[in-house]
């Protein structure tokens, strides 16, 4: 099997920013503004850069609450983000049964390279693949279809923390697998996950 993970908040832990945003209800609000401007930006046909996007939502939190961010920093912490507990060990079982193990992200080639090489997570993935590639971000169907592309006639499974990431995965024909961290919930209304785990190392048991 192909197992293609999304990163923030998948693999890595976003609260790692707390300090940085202002808090974890800032933090929250911030990469809530991210996510929704992403989807409209590809809703409506178009593209950004990830990066930027997290950038200006960024601004514009810290406005709303009479505050200044430093992009800089907020670009270095996000290189810097450290992995959830349960990932290494999830993703060394998946290995060990012979599967193969692709990272699918919204952000630019370069962050991910970084963020998978500063969490210590590199060593474990066979390819990191951007939506920056496909010019259009997930959920849009072009940046799962980069992957299959790869991978011609292979099964695939998407596993992600993220309710949209997951219907776009479907949408594209993957499997899915939703990662039901704290406060995460399937999309309501949309068909169900292939799989639905509590952490990364159940994943290997259901293959």
């Amino acid at each position: 099997m192909l197992c293609v993970f999304d990163v923030n908040e998948t693999l890595l832990d976003v609260a790692g920013l707390d300090a940085t945003i202002g808090g974890p209800e800032l933090r929250r609000e911030w990469f809530g503004l991210v996510i929704h401007t992403a989807l409209t930006v590809t809703a409506s046909g178009g593209y950004r850069d990830f990066a930027g996007i997290a950038g200006d939502a960024a601004v514009e939190v810290a406005a709303r609450h009479g505050r200044e961010v430093d992009l800089a920093k907020l670009g270095e912490g996000l290189r810097s983000l450290p992995a959830h507990p349960d990932v290494e060990a999830g993703l060394v079982k998946l290995r060990e049964a012979g599967h193969d193990v692709v990272a699918l992200t919204n952000s630019p080639l370069t962050t991910a390279e970084a963020q998978l090489q500063n969490s210590g997570l590199a060593p474990h993935f066979d390819r990191i693949f951007s939506a920056e590639q496909a010019g259009r971000l997930k959920p849009a169907p072009e940046a799962y279809r980069q992957v299959l592309d790869a991978y011609p006639g292979r099964q695939a499974v998407m596993i992600a923390a993220h309710d949209w990431d997951i219907a776009g995965a479907q949408a594209a024909g993957l499997r899915t697998a939703l990662l039901a961290r704290p406060g995460v919930r399937p999309l309501p209304g949309a068909p169900e996950p292939t799989y639905t785990i509590s952490a990364l190392p159940e994943l290997a048991e259901l293959l």
